[in-house]
């Protein structure tokens, strides 16, 4: 290991800077996209790795008369600095040209001492840690003064044992990002699959040709304003499926075989993590949670999914949602497309979402088609949704491993043959 400062680590001009001043890039400077504008990066990019969030350009002669110091390219380093603090993006090739705002900070490599794959994961074990320590604070509530980052000492490893480094851990996070990419496709065939059959009503009819389309006969009612397949009905999303909903946990440490993880919206997004609540594993059988449940999160997120992160107590702002009556694929897509209604419902009064109470649930109105056929299409869908569950519980698996191979192989009590 070698010892360094993190300045060290970046190229000798601008290395490391932050955005500009807010009122070199306000809001009243930015103009409609067009070739010549330039993107304002935002924390939004790299809080979601999405380089298409945002819509503030401004113009290519503001650009090179204030701006161009902050300008991004391909391969720059983006690190969040206010608000959700020291994040980190890789600017992928082909990326919008643009500039960071005053939010974000631009990291730029010596490649001659530091490997970039490594550089990710070093920052996320060991730099970011030693950052919040300056500041007194694990959860680094405010960035040092960039003099003070730059100075900051640090061990490193050679370029060659960085590489090795970054291809271990680059190789397990490959394959999360493969099953995630597969997840999604899933995803897509399975919902167009739905929609196909009870959306669309091209179903198989008797002779196998999609039934809408090939003339199948057509009824009128009146509840929903639309003409529905003859025999089939309507109902409530209460009708075809139960909502049950959590409780609020007494939550005590440690945890042990006497202690389960409470499911909180937070969890529901991203799994769980160390610091998540537990419970006492005498809660009612009815909201203890198993990977394959559906879950409903009725406030906040309004969202709806299947649950991959293991066994778990649910909060009191989640339903669990079963049916007696129906497969689950009928179910959650019905409860899926509602959601999307309602969402979107809300951006054309421009409101705010609230949350969503049994009673918006009763009121809600849904075609139902015999159960006979909502079955016949769950022997297509449950190999296609239990697919997405093992490739999200292996994703777990794999990033368990590297969050664990991470500081073993930095310490040298795990060495790169």
């Amino acid at each position: 290991m070698a010892e360094m400062t993190f300045g060290d680590l970046l190229i000798q001009k601008d290395g490391l800077i932050k955005g500009p001043f807010g009122g070199d890039i306000k809001k009243s400077l930015f103009i409609p996209k067009s070739e010549d504008t330039y993107k304002v990066y935002e924390q939004g990019v790299v809080i979601n790795r999405d380089i298409n969030r945002g819509d503030y350009y401004v113009s290519k002669e503001y650009f090179e008369k204030k701006l161009k110091r902050f300008e991004v390219k391909e391969n720059d380093i983006l690190l969040t600095g206010a608000g959700t603090l020291g994040e980190l993006f890789v600017v992928p090739p082909n990326s919008p040209k643009g500039v960071i705002n005053q939010a974000l900070l631009r990291i730029r490599l010596n490649k001659d001492v530091v490997n970039q794959d490594f550089f990710r994961y070093y920052f996320k074990y060991y730099i970011k840690s030693i950052i919040s320590n300056i500041n007194g604070d694990s959860v680094i509530p405010n960035l040092p003064p960039l003099p003070i980052i730059k100075s900051t000492d640090i061990d490193i490893p050679n370029i060659t044992y960085q590489q090795n480094i970054a291809a271990i851990l680059s190789a397990l996070d490959t394959k999360i990002e493969l099953n995630n990419r597969i997840n999604a496709e899933l995803e897509a065939m399975a919902k167009t699959l739905y929609d196909y059959w009870f959306v669309q009503f091209d179903f198989p009819d008797d002779n196998g040709k999609p039934y809408k389309t090939s003339g199948g006969k057509m009824v009128w009612n009146e509840a929903l304003k639309r003409e529905i397949p003859q025999g089939w009905g309507i109902a409530t999303l209460l009708d075809i499926a139960q909502y049950t909903n959590g409780l609020a946990c007494q939550k005590y440490r440690p945890i042990d075989n006497n202690s389960l993880r409470v499911i909180k919206i937070r969890e529901m997004n991203e799994g769980f993590t160390s610091n998540s609540e537990l419970v006492r594993v005498n809660v009612p059988q009815k909201i203890i949670v198993e990977n394959g449940d559906v879950l409903f999160s009725w406030s906040a997120s309004l969202d709806v999914k299947v649950w991959t992160g293991g066994k778990g107590a649910l909060n009191q702002h989640i339903f669990k949602v079963t049916s007696r009556d129906y497969p689950r694929s009928f179910y959650y897509y019905q409860l899926l497309n509602y959601l999307q209604h309602f969402k979107m419902m809300a951006d054309i009064r421009k409101t705010t979402m609230g949350h969503i109470t049994q009673e918006h649930l009763q009121q809600s109105r849904i075609t139902v088609p015999p159960k006979e056929l909502t079955f016949k299409l769950e022997k297509v869908m449950y190999p296609i949704m239990e697919r997405k569950v093992k490739n999200d519980i292996e994703n777990q698996t794999l990033a368990e491993l590297r969050d664990w191979l991470l500081p073993m192989l930095m310490n040298g009590q795990v060495r790169v043959a």
